[in-house]
């Protein structure tokens, strides 16, 4: 049997699976446009899984044009861009190619079988809904946003996404949350039997995120002796950046730093940046925020060691791997009290926990870290102790186990 090929059904095991990623590519920058976490998870999730025998064919979609159609990242991990649309379709216009992108993965999926699919975001579920039943092999989905709790939190998303989402939801065999709180939220919010719910928590890779001097952290990236608060990520609005800088005005820290790792995301990417340089101009900030192009993942580190304290104040998260990240590296986060933070940042603990629309409960939480190096320290202590606990190699050896139960039942019939 080549590396290619499928499993045989008559023994039972598990060989490839079919990642669906239409929206996203692990090979595209995160922090660019509309690639972000998702990259870092599909990635580090597939690569962890062909490391334990398990082959990934990862199909996204071509957004730019030098790529060969099939990118091998790692061993058994391969990238297989299919053309659906213009190549700089924004996201908001991607699910008028859904169709599109499903029969060019159906299509390659009859030459390259898979034993079973996960299907990463909303609009890859849309698809995998559809292949599970052509190719009649398991579906599991991992949403890492939910339109109904985005919209609860007061960033409406389309009707469409919802009855979308529902679909995919009552015919998946299984749906990945990324910990208690998103689990809960899917049994609160969706019409899914807790039996179908299995906890999938993302990791970080510790070999890479890990502590070290901030002095010569901030050397390395050409950052001052001031105090440092750090946010890591896309610039638009649900990431809560207006929130950071409100914050950052509000300090008692007249000296402080926001330094801001992200580029513009999505067709209202530029009205959010032109949004928030007038809110840096109406607070005379426009020396205290320090704006830094997106980094590739191997330098990230040396900006969280180079922190003082990490913000992430999100509108709505499943996950949050930026406060995960920056907890391996021995720094505090100051989080927004929503979704998956919540498992992620144990409040007093590895960092603090606030109401994500109060900029003042933001700045007070700051205060009180810069203020205190020695809580600052312990925290940090603390929150490399439990990112100790999530690896990337444990989530794939649970996924695995998994889809290795998923080919052992009957497949969900849709309701």
């Amino acid at each position: 049997m080549t590396s290619t090929d499928a499993t045989d059904p008559t023994d039972g095991g598990i060989r490839k699976i079919g990642v669906l990623s239409m929206h996203t590519s692990p090979l595209d920058q995160a922090g660019v446009g509309d690639s972000g976490g998702l990259n870092v998870y599909v990635r580090e999730l597939a690569n962890s899984m062909a490391n334990q025998g398990i082959d990934c064919d990862v199909y996204v979609r071509r957004t730019k044009p030098e790529h060969p159609e099939i990118v091998e990242i790692e061993p058994g991990v391969n990238i297989i861009q299919i053309e659906a649309g213009p190549l700089g379709l924004l996201k908001g216009d991607l699910p008028a190619v859904v169709d599109i992108w499903t029969q060019g993965v159906a299509d390659r999926l009859e030459r390259r079988p898979v034993d079973a699919l996960h299907a990463h975001y909303w609009l890859s579920g849309v698809a995998g809904h559809h292949l599970k039943h052509r190719f009649d092999v398991p579906l599991a989905v991992t949403f890492h946003t939910l339109g109904r709790i985005k919209s609860f939190s007061g960033d409406a998303e389309p009707e469409d996404r919802i009855r979308a989402e529902d679909a995919v939801i009552g015919c998946a065999d299984a749906v990945f949350a990324s910990g208690k709180v998103e689990a809960d939220q899917l049994d609160s919010f969706y019409e899914i039997s807790r039996d179908r719910i299995e906890i999938l928590t993302p990791g970080v890779d510790r070999t890479l995120f890990s502590p070290g001097a901030s002095h010569a952290a901030r050397k390395a990236v050409g950052l001052g002796d001031y105090p440092i608060l750090l946010f890591v990520g896309r610039i638009q609005a649900l990431k809560g950046l207006d929130i950071a800088i409100d914050a950052l005005a509000a300090s008692q820290h007249r000296d402080a730093r926001l330094v801001v790792v992200g580029g513009l995301s999505g067709h209202q990417g530029l009205e959010t940046h032109e949004d928030l340089m007038a809110r840096i101009e109406r607070h005379g900030l426009g020396e205290r925020v320090i704006f830094i192009d997106p980094q590739p993942h191997q330098l990230l580190p040396n900006y969280y060691r180079a922190a003082d304290v990490c913000l992430v104040p999100s509108r709505s998260e499943s996950f949050g791997l930026v406060a995960l990240e920056a907890a391996a590296c021995g720094i505090p986060v100051v989080a927004s009290d929503v979704g998956g933070l919540r498992d992620n940042v144990v409040d007093d603990v590895t960092g603090l926990l606030v109401d994500e629309r109060d900029y003042k409960l933001f700045a007070a939480a700051v205060d009180k870290l810069l203020s205190h190096p020695e809580l600052r320290r312990n925290m940090g202590s603390r929150g490399v102790e439990r990112a100790a606990l999530h690896s990337w190699d444990a989530g794939a050896s649970g996924a695995i186990e998994v889809f290795g139960r998923l080919m052992s039942r009957e497949l969900v019939t849709c309701v």
